[in-house]
Protein backbone atom coordinates (compact mmCIF):
# COMPACT_ATOMS: atom_id res chain seq x y z
CA UNK A 1 0.00 0.00 0.00
CA UNK A 2 1.55 3.41 -1.03
CA UNK A 3 1.07 6.47 0.83
CA UNK A 4 -1.63 8.73 -1.58
CA UNK A 5 -1.24 12.61 -1.41
CA UNK A 6 -4.18 14.16 0.02
CA UNK A 7 -7.32 14.24 -3.40
CA UNK A 8 -5.02 12.48 -5.71
CA UNK A 9 -6.37 11.32 -9.00
CA UNK A 10 -6.75 8.02 -9.36
CA UNK A 11 -9.60 6.39 -11.95
CA UNK A 12 -12.28 3.74 -11.77
CA UNK A 13 -11.76 0.60 -13.89
CA UNK A 14 -13.38 -2.42 -15.20
CA UNK A 15 -12.21 -6.04 -14.54
CA UNK A 16 -12.86 -6.98 -17.77
CA UNK A 17 -12.77 -4.33 -19.63
CA UNK A 18 -9.27 -2.37 -18.79
CA UNK A 19 -5.36 -3.88 -17.64
CA UNK A 20 -3.46 -2.49 -15.30
CA UNK A 21 -0.94 -1.53 -17.33
CA UNK A 22 -3.48 0.16 -19.43
CA UNK A 23 -4.53 1.93 -16.38
CA UNK A 24 -1.24 3.24 -15.30
CA UNK A 25 -0.65 4.55 -18.38
CA UNK A 26 -2.63 7.41 -17.49
CA UNK A 27 -0.01 7.97 -14.95
CA UNK A 28 -2.23 7.22 -11.84
CA UNK A 29 -1.14 5.37 -8.94
CA UNK A 30 -4.27 4.41 -7.03
CA UNK A 31 -7.99 3.42 -8.70
CA UNK A 32 -11.79 1.83 -7.97
CA UNK A 33 -11.93 -1.77 -9.65
CA UNK A 34 -15.64 -2.29 -10.61
CA UNK A 35 -16.05 -6.12 -11.06
CA UNK A 36 -19.09 -7.16 -13.76
CA UNK A 37 -21.38 -10.02 -12.66
CA UNK A 38 -20.05 -12.87 -14.63
CA UNK A 39 -16.14 -12.10 -13.45
CA UNK A 40 -14.76 -15.28 -11.33
CA UNK A 41 -13.45 -13.34 -8.17
CA UNK A 42 -10.78 -15.74 -7.55
CA UNK A 43 -6.54 -15.75 -6.91
CA UNK A 44 -6.24 -14.88 -11.05
CA UNK A 45 -8.56 -12.26 -11.31
CA UNK A 46 -6.29 -10.35 -8.39
CA UNK A 47 -3.31 -11.17 -9.44
CA UNK A 48 -4.00 -9.67 -12.88
CA UNK A 49 -4.40 -6.49 -10.46
CA UNK A 50 -1.81 -6.61 -7.69
CA UNK A 51 1.10 -4.68 -8.34
CA UNK A 52 2.95 -2.70 -5.79
CA UNK A 53 3.40 0.85 -6.73
CA UNK A 54 -0.60 0.56 -7.59
CA UNK A 55 -2.82 0.82 -4.91
CA UNK A 56 -6.95 -0.49 -5.31
CA UNK A 57 -8.76 1.99 -3.39
CA UNK A 58 -12.28 0.03 -2.96
CA UNK A 59 -13.48 -3.22 -4.93
CA UNK A 60 -17.04 -2.14 -6.43
CA UNK A 61 -19.88 -4.86 -7.41
CA UNK A 62 -21.36 -4.25 -10.00
CA UNK A 63 -24.31 -7.39 -11.18
CA UNK A 64 -25.69 -9.23 -14.03
CA UNK A 65 -28.88 -8.15 -15.48
CA UNK A 66 -28.45 -4.50 -14.09
CA UNK A 67 -29.64 -2.16 -17.23
CA UNK A 68 -29.18 1.33 -17.02
CA UNK A 69 -31.32 2.69 -20.07
CA UNK A 70 -33.65 5.18 -17.90
CA UNK A 71 -34.81 5.79 -14.25
CA UNK A 72 -37.50 3.55 -14.59
CA UNK A 73 -35.53 0.45 -15.34
CA UNK A 74 -33.15 1.09 -13.16
CA UNK A 75 -35.52 0.92 -10.76
CA UNK A 76 -37.05 -2.36 -12.17
CA UNK A 77 -32.68 -3.69 -12.57
CA UNK A 78 -30.03 -2.44 -10.55
CA UNK A 79 -28.98 -3.38 -7.25
CA UNK A 80 -30.83 -4.99 -4.35
CA UNK A 81 -34.37 -3.87 -4.88
CA UNK A 82 -35.67 -6.52 -7.62
CA UNK A 83 -36.81 -9.34 -5.16
CA UNK A 84 -35.99 -12.15 -7.97
CA UNK A 85 -32.17 -11.32 -7.31
CA UNK A 86 -31.41 -10.21 -4.54
CA UNK A 87 -30.35 -13.70 -2.78
CA UNK A 88 -28.14 -13.96 -5.63
CA UNK A 89 -26.73 -10.17 -5.32
CA UNK A 90 -26.23 -10.66 -1.81
CA UNK A 91 -23.96 -13.96 -2.31
CA UNK A 92 -22.16 -12.11 -4.81
CA UNK A 93 -21.44 -9.15 -2.49
CA UNK A 94 -20.26 -11.22 0.28
CA UNK A 95 -17.79 -13.51 -2.04
CA UNK A 96 -16.57 -9.84 -3.12
CA UNK A 97 -16.15 -9.02 0.31
CA UNK A 98 -14.02 -11.75 0.73
CA UNK A 99 -12.44 -11.41 -2.82
CA UNK A 100 -11.70 -7.40 -1.17
CA UNK A 101 -9.95 -9.07 1.58
CA UNK A 102 -7.56 -11.32 -0.40
CA UNK A 103 -6.12 -8.64 -2.17
CA UNK A 104 -6.37 -6.19 0.89
CA UNK A 105 -8.27 -3.42 0.10
CA UNK A 106 -10.54 -2.40 3.04
CA UNK A 107 -13.25 -1.22 1.10
CA UNK A 108 -16.45 -2.62 -0.85
CA UNK A 109 -19.07 -0.84 -2.19
CA UNK A 110 -22.07 -0.70 -4.95
CA UNK A 111 -25.31 0.55 -5.64
CA UNK A 112 -27.90 -0.90 -4.39
CA UNK A 113 -30.86 0.18 -5.97
CA UNK A 114 -33.88 3.15 -5.51
CA UNK A 115 -34.90 2.15 -2.40
CA UNK A 116 -38.32 3.03 -1.48
CA UNK A 117 -38.65 6.37 0.80
CA UNK A 118 -41.30 4.43 2.72
CA UNK A 119 -39.34 2.69 5.16
CA UNK A 120 -42.26 -0.12 5.50
CA UNK A 121 -42.42 -1.09 2.17
CA UNK A 122 -41.56 -4.96 1.90
CA UNK A 123 -38.53 -3.48 -0.62
CA UNK A 124 -36.96 -1.16 1.76
CA UNK A 125 -36.76 -3.46 5.09
CA UNK A 126 -35.21 -6.29 2.53
CA UNK A 127 -32.78 -4.25 1.21
CA UNK A 128 -32.05 -2.69 4.56
CA UNK A 129 -31.33 -6.49 5.92
CA UNK A 130 -29.27 -7.70 3.02
CA UNK A 131 -27.30 -3.92 3.55
CA UNK A 132 -27.05 -4.90 7.58
CA UNK A 133 -25.76 -9.27 6.96
CA UNK A 134 -22.97 -7.28 4.50
CA UNK A 135 -21.94 -4.81 6.70
CA UNK A 136 -21.50 -7.63 9.16
CA UNK A 137 -19.60 -10.08 6.56
CA UNK A 138 -17.32 -6.73 5.48
CA UNK A 139 -16.30 -5.92 8.96
CA UNK A 140 -15.22 -9.54 9.77
CA UNK A 141 -13.24 -8.66 7.07
CA UNK A 142 -11.79 -5.18 8.59
CA UNK A 143 -13.84 -3.11 5.57
CA UNK A 144 -16.17 -0.57 5.30
CA UNK A 145 -18.72 -0.90 2.59
CA UNK A 146 -19.82 2.37 0.79
CA UNK A 147 -23.27 2.75 -0.88
CA UNK A 148 -23.17 5.19 -4.24
CA UNK A 149 -24.77 8.51 -4.27
CA UNK A 150 -27.38 9.39 -6.97
CA UNK A 151 -30.01 6.88 -6.86
CA UNK A 152 -31.94 8.83 -4.07
CA UNK A 153 -31.56 12.40 -2.17
CA UNK A 154 -29.44 13.05 0.37
CA UNK A 155 -31.51 12.69 2.85
CA UNK A 156 -33.18 9.84 2.09
CA UNK A 157 -29.81 8.17 1.76
CA UNK A 158 -28.91 9.46 5.34
CA UNK A 159 -32.69 8.01 6.86
CA UNK A 160 -31.79 4.72 5.01
CA UNK A 161 -28.17 4.37 6.82
CA UNK A 162 -29.18 5.45 10.01
CA UNK A 163 -32.30 2.70 9.77
CA UNK A 164 -29.16 0.13 8.70
CA UNK A 165 -27.34 0.67 11.85
CA UNK A 166 -24.24 -0.30 11.13
CA UNK A 167 -20.65 1.42 11.88
CA UNK A 168 -18.87 0.25 8.78
CA UNK A 169 -21.55 1.24 6.66
CA UNK A 170 -20.27 4.72 4.19
CA UNK A 171 -21.23 6.82 1.26
CA UNK A 172 -19.25 6.50 -1.96
CA UNK A 173 -19.61 10.04 -3.32
CA UNK A 174 -20.45 10.45 -6.92
CA UNK A 175 -21.61 14.15 -8.13
CA UNK A 176 -22.61 13.44 -11.61
CA UNK A 177 -24.45 11.06 -10.71
CA UNK A 178 -27.05 13.43 -8.42
CA UNK A 179 -26.99 15.39 -11.62
CA UNK A 180 -27.58 12.18 -13.52
CA UNK A 181 -30.76 10.78 -11.47
CA UNK A 182 -32.05 14.43 -10.71
CA UNK A 183 -31.71 13.93 -7.20
CA UNK A 184 -30.36 17.17 -6.16
CA UNK A 185 -27.32 19.70 -5.86
CA UNK A 186 -24.29 17.78 -5.57
CA UNK A 187 -22.71 20.10 -3.59
CA UNK A 188 -25.55 20.85 -1.30
CA UNK A 189 -25.32 17.05 -1.04
CA UNK A 190 -22.12 16.67 0.05
CA UNK A 191 -22.32 18.86 2.61
CA UNK A 192 -25.22 17.23 4.11
CA UNK A 193 -23.36 13.60 3.74
CA UNK A 194 -20.14 14.85 4.65
CA UNK A 195 -19.26 13.10 7.73
CA UNK A 196 -19.91 9.81 5.91
CA UNK A 197 -18.44 10.03 2.85
CA UNK A 198 -15.13 7.33 2.28
CA UNK A 199 -14.72 7.43 -1.29
CA UNK A 200 -15.06 9.44 -4.56
CA UNK A 201 -16.09 9.40 -8.29
CA UNK A 202 -15.10 12.53 -9.93
CA UNK A 203 -17.55 12.18 -12.95
CA UNK A 204 -19.82 15.16 -14.82
CA UNK A 205 -22.78 14.80 -16.42
CA UNK A 206 -26.37 17.28 -17.16
CA UNK A 207 -29.32 16.92 -15.62
CA UNK A 208 -32.53 15.21 -17.68
CA UNK A 209 -34.18 17.21 -19.88
CA UNK A 210 -37.62 18.25 -18.62
CA UNK A 211 -39.68 16.93 -21.10
CA UNK A 212 -38.72 13.81 -21.15
CA UNK A 213 -40.30 11.58 -17.83
CA UNK A 214 -37.97 9.30 -16.69
CA UNK A 215 -34.95 9.80 -18.46
CA UNK A 216 -31.71 10.33 -17.04
CA UNK A 217 -29.28 13.05 -17.81
CA UNK A 218 -26.38 13.00 -20.15
CA UNK A 219 -22.46 12.07 -18.70
CA UNK A 220 -20.06 14.12 -19.62
CA UNK A 221 -16.24 14.56 -19.76
CA UNK A 222 -15.17 15.87 -16.50
CA UNK A 223 -14.87 19.53 -16.63
CA UNK A 224 -17.45 19.44 -19.39
CA UNK A 225 -20.74 19.34 -17.00
CA UNK A 226 -22.88 20.64 -14.64
CA UNK A 227 -21.32 19.49 -11.50
CA UNK A 228 -18.30 22.76 -11.62
CA UNK A 229 -15.70 20.90 -10.95
CA UNK A 230 -13.75 23.76 -9.13
CA UNK A 231 -16.21 24.37 -6.68
CA UNK A 232 -16.60 20.53 -5.95
CA UNK A 233 -13.36 20.33 -5.48
CA UNK A 234 -13.05 23.52 -2.84
CA UNK A 235 -16.37 22.02 -1.11
CA UNK A 236 -14.43 18.57 -0.73
CA UNK A 237 -11.80 20.52 1.28
CA UNK A 238 -14.42 22.31 3.29
CA UNK A 239 -15.91 19.01 4.88
CA UNK A 240 -12.27 17.77 5.34
CA UNK A 241 -12.37 14.88 2.85
CA UNK A 242 -8.57 14.06 1.93
CA UNK A 243 -8.97 10.80 0.15
CA UNK A 244 -8.53 9.87 -3.64
CA UNK A 245 -10.63 11.75 -6.76
CA UNK A 246 -11.43 8.41 -9.06
CA UNK A 247 -12.45 9.72 -12.41
CA UNK A 248 -14.87 7.72 -14.11
CA UNK A 249 -16.08 8.11 -17.78
CA UNK A 250 -18.35 5.62 -19.10
CA UNK A 251 -18.78 5.67 -23.22
CA UNK A 252 -18.58 2.76 -25.42
CA UNK A 253 -15.68 3.66 -27.15
CA UNK A 254 -12.56 2.59 -25.03
CA UNK A 255 -10.07 4.99 -26.50
CA UNK A 256 -12.65 8.28 -25.74
CA UNK A 257 -13.02 6.69 -22.33
CA UNK A 258 -8.97 6.20 -22.04
CA UNK A 259 -8.29 9.72 -23.77
CA UNK A 260 -11.26 11.35 -21.62
CA UNK A 261 -10.01 10.14 -18.10
CA UNK A 262 -6.09 11.00 -19.06
CA UNK A 263 -8.02 14.52 -19.64
CA UNK A 264 -10.25 14.25 -16.36
CA UNK A 265 -6.53 13.14 -14.18
CA UNK A 266 -4.93 16.13 -15.62
CA UNK A 267 -8.37 18.83 -14.54
CA UNK A 268 -7.75 16.97 -10.86
CA UNK A 269 -4.20 18.02 -10.81
CA UNK A 270 -4.69 21.47 -11.89
CA UNK A 271 -7.43 22.10 -9.20
CA UNK A 272 -5.91 20.34 -6.41
CA UNK A 273 -2.35 20.88 -7.04
CA UNK A 274 -1.54 17.18 -5.87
Amino acid sequence: MQNLTPLEAGVVFWGERDNLAEIRSLGVRCGQFITPGGMPLNRSTAELWTAADFTIIAVFAAYEGEDYADIPTVQRTVGFVPPATRDARERRTIELSDFAKSMNVASIGCHIGCVPEDAGHPDYIGVRDVVRRICDRAAGNGQTFALETGQETAAVLLSFIRDVDRPNLRINFDPANMILYGSGDPIEALRMVGPLVQSVHAKDGDWPPANVPGALGKERPLGQGSVGMERFVNALREIGYHGPLSVEREVEDQQERLRDMAMGVALLRRLTGA
